[in-house]
């Protein structure tokens, strides 16, 4: 229970700060010692409401737009994954797209240092955004969705207001099938409620923090979490 506290305290920090990255941060501290299938449903309960906290948070700045068509391939990418997932070595697909997402966060950063602001290709953003829209459908990877949506915003703020109701129409959903196949159990949700108190002490420093961080910072750390997400998956699935 120790780990799981410190998993929760560190997993919503960075959910505050940055909008993202708490369920990578929070498998990959208890993947250690615990199966997936004992990490994801509790960290799904305790992630639902810090996207509601959030999304009151930064309210004015959703955009429907943004998060409308990259929430129906999220919940499109999501009904086919139940089904490929039993067969397909999730582990090595996980291990490519760390990869994958560490080069999105490497082109960003030097993106992000170039004075000159080239002009983003719709048709590359197009495909960017089916391709992790389906990917956090079936894996539950938000990294990928992540480096859309810092594409398509201008600030932190907007970043977080629009993922964050996307990660919220998808936990929906998934509480949704996770409750119907057995997965929630009256244990997960014990432990669970147990968790609230660190869950919200985590996000309330993350988001405290992110309100005197310079705009720069926090987009820069939204880089190095990406980053940083894509060598988790490759470590923690490399075996």
């Amino acid at each position: 229970m120790v780990w799981m506290i410190f998993a929760s305290l560190c997993a919503y920090f960075v959910k505050g700060l940055c909008g993202f990255a708490n369920t990578l941060v929070f498998t990959t501290i208890l993947s250690f010692g615990l199966d997936n299938v004992n990490i994801s449903p509790v960290e799904l309960l305790l992630g639902y409401p810090t996207n509601l906290m959030i999304i009151g948070k930064e309210k004015e700045h959703i955009d429907w737009k943004i998060w409308l068509p990259l929430s129906a391939l999220v919940l499109l990418g999501d009904i086919p994954g139940i089904m490929i997932l039993k067969n397909t070595n999730a582990k090595a697909v996980k291990i490519v797209f760390g990869f994958v997402i560490i080069a999105l966060g490497v082109e960003m950063f030097f993106r992000e240092r170039s004075t000159k602001k080239a002009k983003e290709s719709k048709i590359a953003l197009g495909i960017i955004g089916i391709v992790s829209g389906v990917l956090c459908g079936i894996y539950g990877i938000g990294a990928l969705l992540a480096a859309y949506v810092s594409r398509v915003t201008e600030s932190s703020k907007e970043f977080k207001a629009n993922i964050c109701i996307v990660f919220f129409v998808e936990n929906t959903f998934r509480i949704v099938m996770y409750a119907c196949g057995g997965i929630i159990t009256l244990s997960v949700m014990k432990q669970a409620a147990v968790l609230i108190p660190v869950m919200l002490l985590g996000m309330f420093a993350g988001m405290k923090s992110s309100s005197f961080l310079d705009e720069k910072i926090v987009k820069k750390l939204v880089i190095i979490m990406l980053i940083l997400s894509g060598v988790a998956l490759i470590v923690t699935n490399f075996q």
